[in-house]
């Protein structure tokens, strides 16, 4: 056999969807960044990842430098795809296999920012270290797929929500206003929320019923059945 054989090194990499506004206030999807503080790419910023340890699975290796990084501990972590052009990483042949997780508000408020931390609109990320671009891309493409199955926004909201509120999560998530009466006929056929008694306060109209999910959380992830971008 010809040429001479190399290492392929494990790493793994974390895309944490979370819907924040931006500065003009428009609710979008964000992800946590972290600045590289070695070669290669120093100071350009990447997704959050590391290597994988020898005594750790790969989902744990996730959790691990996610949490090095970011601080952020979400309870579910989804495997999304794995990533291993042969020219991705500079000097050595690198398999990543990446994970994914969407987080509310109060989970993305845990996350640590500072100047090697950011949250940044998924939409605006370019100029990453390694193929991170692509894989932002591919995670925000699956995101915007998936969506359509109410379970995927439910990841959004709390316990109990109004119409409304899951509404706003798919616009938000898919960037363009939905017509409420058809979104209501289409989310209420689904089979994957129900009504409750309850009532959301605080408005000055009708309070508007408030739904909870039929669907627990974490028991199907927002990212199943994917395979490569065409």
């Amino acid at each position: 056999m010809n040429g001479t054989s190399q290492a392929i090194l494990v790493a793994v990499s974390t895309v944490i969807f979370a819907l924040l506004p931006d500065r003009d206030g428009q609710v979008r999807v964000h992800l946590p960044l972290v600045r590289r503080t070695r070669d290669p790419f120093c100071d350009q910023w990447a997704l959050p990842g590391g290597w994988v340890r020898t005594e750790e699975s790969l989902s744990d290796a996730g959790r691990r430098t996610l949490a090095e990084t970011t601080g952020l501990r979400p309870s579910y972590l989804e495997q999304l795809y794995t990533f291993g052009g042969v020219d991705r990483s500079p000097g050595q042949r690198v398999v990543s296999v990446v994970y994914s997780a969407l987080v509310r508000n109060h989970e993305a408020a845990t996350a640590v920012e500072g100047d090697n931390v950011r949250w940044t609109s998924a939409d605006d990320c370019t100029g990453l270290a390694f193929d991170h671009d692509e894989i932002v891309r591919y995670a925000l493409f699956r995101l915007r797929s998936k969506v359509q199955h109410a379970h995927v926004a439910l990841h959004f909201l709390g316990e109990r929500f109004s119409l409304a509120q899951l509404r706003e999560v798919h616009e938000a998530i898919l960037q363009r206003p939905l017509d409420p009466a058809n979104f209501r006929r289409q989310i209420e056929g689904s089979g994957t929320i129900a009504p409750t008694e309850e009532r959301l306060t605080g408005g000055r109209h009708r309070p508007p019923r408030l739904y909870r999910a039929l669907v627990a959380a974490g028991s199907t992830g927002p990212f199943q059945d994917v395979g490569p971008l065409a």
